[in-house]
């Protein structure tokens, strides 16, 4: 997993607590726009691709994380912050584990498009949590997406409702530690293991996206249409077979493959189909896959 910070793991109690070195060789310093990372093919129209900053993303305590909202989600709504499973205070959610509806009060530093930190905003509960097939946390906030714009002029990430493109040009913007790593989606990975856990489709990217431990739970950024289509969360630090940190991928045919120095996230799409009317979480709606408890 790209790590939360050690001070906060080691608190709870949590393996596999260590922060990898700082490589920013890839990084945009605060307050700069994304660019696509590879140049389009010869004869092909490169999409137009938007600026990317940090406007709408959040630091927690020991990870990074973001304000979203989804195609149907209305500005009188309970706004949600997305980050990672793994990033949940109470600690890793458990393999087959998934949580709803538990009491949190964790706040969120907000930032603005130049990663400046511009308020607090505050938990009311966890909507859902899993390391199951999948690695986020959705905790939904006390204030809603209208009072944050008001009061911050701040608007909230789009979560795309449709599975992602090879290919694409993304940045990984880590409200954390302020930073916007610009790469491509490589491909998508059929199973990829970490110690116990196992997430499915998972998103590969090209090497360019160098994170590092603190950047779980940042927002991938599609630059063509600003909109969310994963979430951050793991990487291969040290070349070992599907250990903890050291995550693997498994194909269809169950053959594995180790790429020391990739990191990956989990695919978001699937999320707004499980929220209905006021946001409210509906794991019995039609069309949600998200595992459930």
């Amino acid at each position: 997993m790209n790590k939360p910070l050690l001070a906060a793991l080691a608190a709870l109690a949590i393996a596999g607590t260590g922060v990898a070195p700082a490589v920013a060789a890839t990084d945009a310093p605060a307050g700069t726009t994304a660019r696509a990372a590879t140049d389009a093919p010869a004869g092909t129209k490169a999409p137009t691709l938007k600026a990317v900053n940090f406007a709408g993303t959040v630091a927690l305590s020991n990870c990074s994380g973001s304000v979203v909202r989804f195609p149907k989600s209305l500005d009188t709504d309970p706004a949600l912050v997305l980050s990672n499973g793994h990033c949940l205070e109470t600690g890793f959610p458990e393999p087959g584990e998934v949580i709803v509806g538990q009491a949190s009060s964790r706040s969120f530093g907000l930032l603005n498009s130049s990663g400046t930190r511009v308020g607090t905003l505050r938990a009311s509960k966890v909507a859902y949590s899993t390391m199951t097939d999948t690695d986020v946390t959705i905790y939904q906030l006390t204030t809603t997406y209208a009072a944050i714009r008001n009061t911050y002029g701040i608007s909230a990430l789009t979560l795309q409702d449709t599975h992602p493109v090879a290919g694409t040009a993304i940045t990984v913007a880590s409200g954390y530690w302020k930073r916007l790593y610009n790469c491509n989606i490589d491909g998508f990975v059929y199973r990829l293991k970490e110690g116990d856990w196992t997430w499915k489709d998972s998103v590969r990217y090209t090497s360019a996206c160098n994170t590092i431990g603190g950047t779980s739970g940042s927002p991938v950024i599609d630059q063509a249409t600003g909109k969310v289509v994963a979430v951050n969360n793991t990487g291969n630090e040290d070349g070992e077979r599907c250990t903890v940190n050291n995550p693997c991928e498994v194909d269809q045919n169950g053959v594995v493959t180790v790429r020391q120095g990739i990191n990956y996230a989990e695919e978001t799409y699937q999320i707004p189909a499980c929220f209905t009317t006021g946001n409210r979480l509906d794991l019995s709606a039609s069309g949600c896959t998200l595992p459930k408890p």
